[in-house]
């Protein structure tokens, strides 16, 4: 029988590591980075010395090398110890903002933005939806003229992660006509002129995660910077999706999973009407409901991310991995409150943070309901 990929040797020490790392530096911390909004820049030197920031980049870039089984262990084992998805998607936005220009290759730009991104020293940012739009990418209207040796930029992009901290934007923009085809790729810088943080975004959850609207007014951009060819745009962002969203269902599992452990805890400790919670049969059978959903999502997830890392799973298996752990995390998030009662409510407790955060899985990354048309086109119907 071949050996289980996610229990080798070295994921098993990542697993240690991230956990030690964690509990070290984020746990005492984070009720604090919720009230202010955002995460501290040496939480990223920190990470980035740890050699967590840069895993699932090859080393040639600056990385920490491994895969994107690898990023799900250390994402299952932060959360598992008490992280949670507000600080996965602040601490990890490059995750999203320097993809696209790893794969293309460029070596100034890689120098310039990877590099020092994966060392902790930069803060990069996606910015791809606009104030009147959302899941459709082909719609963008921010626009980027071409004059000479620079592109001057106009528009607004909004719900940016990291938006109000990034050092540099890769921003979608369209150089041609209307359509998919008309997309590219830039790199901003937010130093420069005519680029602004408009507002800073206060949300429900993922509160230690800044988010904001920004605007472009004649910002005036290398055309060196640019991401590939022109009218690439579309295609770079759409071949991210897959491992975007197969990302957004481990967080979902695996805070699933953080809440059925926390769950449990709590009704073993927990004494009502001369007992302890969980031996009432209604509170085991919502526990057993909350573990079965929560397990069902996460084997499945799994074996999509290994056909990811294959080159195999289709964009279908990583929609269906979506809904299904963000069905289950929400399942199981609603319980868990409920079943702490009126402590569950409080902003003191861990499952109420949970609970708030989870709403967003449901809606990045593509909604819920935008996954599902995909999911109905790609089967054919």
């Amino acid at each position: 029988m071949p050996p289980d990929p996610w229990h080798i040797p070295e994921r098993d020490a990542l697993r240690g590591l991230t956990r030690s790392f964690t509990e070290r530096e984020i746990v005492p911390f984070l009720a604090e980075w919720e009230k202010v909004g955002e995460v501290p820049r040496s939480l990223h030197i920190a990470a980035a010395e740890a050699g967590l920031l840069g895993l699932g980049f090859p080393e040639a870039v600056g990385g920490s090398g491994g895969d994107q089984i690898d990023v799900a262990v250390m994402t299952e084992a932060m959360i598992g110890s008490g992280a949670s998805t507000g600080l996965i998607a602040a601490l990890f936005t490059h995750g999203i903002a320097v993809p696209h220009i790893v794969s293309n290759g460029d070596p100034h730009l890689i120098d310039r933005y990877v590099r020092p991104t994966l060392a902790g020293e930069m803060v990069g940012a996606l910015a791809v939806t606009e104030p009147d739009g959302g899941s459709d990418v082909a719609a963008v209207r921010t626009r980027a003229e071409r004059h000479g040796d620079s592109y001057r930029v106009n528009g607004a992009k909004t719900f940016i992660t990291s938006g109000a901290r990034a050092d540099f934007v890769t921003t979608v923009v369209r150089t041609g006509g209307a359509g998919h085809a008309g997309l590219s790729l830039l790199v901003v810088d937010t130093d420069r002129p005519g680029f602004q943080v408009v507002r800073r975004l206060e949300k429900m959850g993922w509160r230690c995660s800044d988010t904001a609207e920004l605007g472009y007014v004649d910002v005036s951009v290398p055309a060196g910077n640019r991401i590939g060819e022109p009218g690439s745009g579309f295609v770079q962002v759409a071949r991210q999706f897959v491992g975007e969203r197969l990302a957004l269902a481990t967080q979902a599992h695996a805070t699933a999973q953080r809440c059925v452990d926390l769950t449990v805890g709590w009704a073993r400790e927990r004494q009502v009407f001369g007992g302890a919670l969980i031996r009432k049969q209604a509170v085991r059978h919502r526990l057993v409901d909350m573990a079965r959903r929560t397990a069902a999502a996460a084997t499945y997830t799994r074996w999509v991310l290994e056909r990811h890392v294959e080159g195999a799973a289709s964009f279908v298996e990583a929609a269906m991995a979506k809904n299904t752990a963000v069905e289950a995390c929400d399942f199981v998030v609603a319980s868990a409150v409920q079943l702490h009662g009126g402590a569950g409510y409080m902003a003191d407790m861990e499952v109420e943070r949970h609970y708030r955060d989870a709403k967003i899985l449901g809606i990045g990354g593509g909604a819920t309901e935008v996954m599902n048309d995909l999911i109905a086109k790609g089967l054919g119907w």
